[in-house]
């Protein structure tokens, strides 16, 4: 009733004390919140519901305390001044960089004190015993596992997942340790996160006389997002007062997408350059199910190798299904791409997102021949004609998740895409856009000191813009992005001036040497 909903909520939102509403929900309580409900209640009353600013201004400061008090300073124990991969990296100044970037962690690591255990209520934090990175900035929250992963490790976050990928850092962390008793004590968490999406978010899709199950982001619940309030309240205010709860519901799922948000949950719909136009949950996103068939393919792999035969076979049977799925009606041959399904107007959504490769990255497809086809995609969509990263999409809606920002998730999953081909001329491709990300970000940090969530590739690369918030500084994915991709690339990577962009004749060089040619002999 202090955090989620409820009138105190409401009040303090709506008198708009700070810049960003996520400040208030963030902030801990001074006292137990029935005797802060309680006095709010009769401050509220005595002033007929509507507490003038300066009293609620001063009930705040009473009862509240500063946001970020309840987490002290961590570094990881395993932490290493120098690690060995910096080694590796050829460019000296790319190799200060990674360096600097590497010190990072420290100013990210946070443990909770121990009066969030002792205390909980006070708290919108959900108490964890262990340490943790957040991401930057405004998030200063974990992201963990509450039979579904919520969208933050707020209370006020539980009604929302996360893109579903802790099946994923199972599989790095044993990649990393062999840690087979760690996978044998957590294998039923990481169901519990698939049922999750089974039960809460799967949708029926029927083409040609056949029905296929999918996934898509959905939240249920209406009322205003707490962290964005005043925002969502004043949205809601353009519409028909039926049409209010539908809206804050969608918003929700846009936010649980991690799109939060785009053209992708707006277009289609009879008012597609408007947020309160949005329906995510009206589309069947191709990243989600990706990210669901490879969780599959992995949990198969997990009880096979802890000797459990039949669960083994479950998901193995379950990912077979997804990908007949996926193909049947996401994949489109003529473009070789798969799209997002709209399921109210029974199409596909051709529009360009990186998203729409993400199968490649996950390795859920049959047919061999789809890293030459998404090459080609790329170089019909003129995507590999921006030099400083791939856009989100090339729509300029003045949404964060659209034109002309660049994320470092959406780098990954192309490049790592691409790589993991077997073709030169993919790898070869995903070298130039991992050197092309790296530019970017090593110029951006060499101006301002800093990292950021996102990026303007617009012109010449500059910190992102757009969307409900400033742009934060941090920042975890990508800081962890720039590192993977030194750590994989070092030997060849370099700081120095911007390399044109790949023309599509220079698709079909195979080598640098012969690539470098064709772009400076022009």
């Amino acid at each position: 009733e202090i955090y989620c909903h409820g009138e105190l909520l409401h009040q303090v939102q709506m008198a708009k004390f700070y810049q960003d509403d996520k400040q208030f929900v963030d902030m801990p309580l001074s006292i137990a919140p029935e005797q802060v409900l309680q006095t709010f209640t009769e401050l509220s009353r005595d002033h007929n519901h509507s507490i003038p600013r300066e009293q609620l201004q001063a009930f705040v400061q009473e009862h509240f305390q500063a946001k970020g008090q309840e987490l002290q300073p961590w570094t990881p124990a395993d932490w290493k001044d120098s690690p060995q991969f910096l080694q590796k990296i050829s460019d000296a100044k790319l190799r200060v960089w990674a360096g600097q970037l590497h010190q990072l962690w420290k100013k990210l690591g946070k443990k909770m004190k121990p009066e969030v255990l002792s205390h909980p209520e006070r708290f919108s934090l959900i108490y964890s015993e262990h340490p943790f990175i957040v991401p930057g900035g405004r998030f200063v929250e974990f992201y963990y596992c509450y039979g579904h992963v919520p969208n933050g490790g707020r209370v006020y976050y539980l009604q929302r997942s996360q893109p579903p990928l802790l099946t994923l850092m199972m599989d790095c962390y044993l990649t990393h340790t062999n840690d087979t008793t760690f996978l044998q004590e957590n294998i039923e968490t990481l169901a519990l996160e698939l049922d999750f999406w089974t039960k809460n978010r799967t949708v029926s899709v029927s083409l040609e006389g056949k029905n296929y199950l999918l996934n898509r982001y959905y939240v249920p619940y209406g009322g205003p997002r707490p962290e964005s309030y005043s925002k969502d309240a004043e949205l809601a205010d353009t519409l028909p007062e039926g049409d209010r709860e539908a809206l804050w519901a969608e918003l929700k799922a846009g936010a649980e997408s991690g799109w939060d948000f785009s053209s992708r949950w707006l277009i289609g719909g009879p008012n597609s350059n408007s947020l309160s136009g949005i329906r995510t949950s009206k589309l069947v996103p191709v990243d989600l199910n990706a990210f669901l068939c490879q969780a599959e393919e992995l949990m198969s792999k997990f009880y096979s190798r802890l000797g459990n035969d039949s669960q083994a076979t479950k998901y193995r049977t379950l990912r077979a299904q997804r990908l007949a799925a996926l193909n049947a009606v996401l994949w489109d041959e003529e473009t070789g791409a798969w799209f997002d399904y709209d399921l109210e107007n029974k199409k596909k959504n051709q529009e360009f997102y990186p998203s729409n490769l993400t199968p490649l990255w996950a390795g859920c497809f049959s047919d061999p021949g789809v890293a030459d086809k998404a090459l080609k995609y790329l170089e019909d969509s003129r995507i590999l004609t921006y030099q400083y990263g791939i856009p989100t999409s090339l729509q300029k809606t003045g949404q964060q998740w659209d034109f002309p920002n660049a994320w470092a998730p959406l780098q990954d999953l192309v490049i790592r895409g691409l790589a993991k081909a077997p073709l030169p001329r993919a790898q070869e491709v995903a070298f130039q856009l991992a050197q092309n990300w790296i530019r970017t970000n090593f110029d951006v940090y060499s101006q301002k000191s800093a990292m950021y969530e996102k990026y303007d590739i617009s012109n010449g690369g500059q910190p992102g813009g757009g969307g409900e918030y400033e742009v934060q500084e941090g920042f975890g994915w990508t800081n962890g992005v720039v590192l993977m991709l030194l750590d994989r690339y070092g030997d060849r990577l370099t700081s120095g001036s911007q390399l044109a962009f790949l023309e599509p004749h220079c698709l079909a060089a195979t080598l640098l040497p012969s690539l470098l040619f064709s772009l400076l002999s022009r």
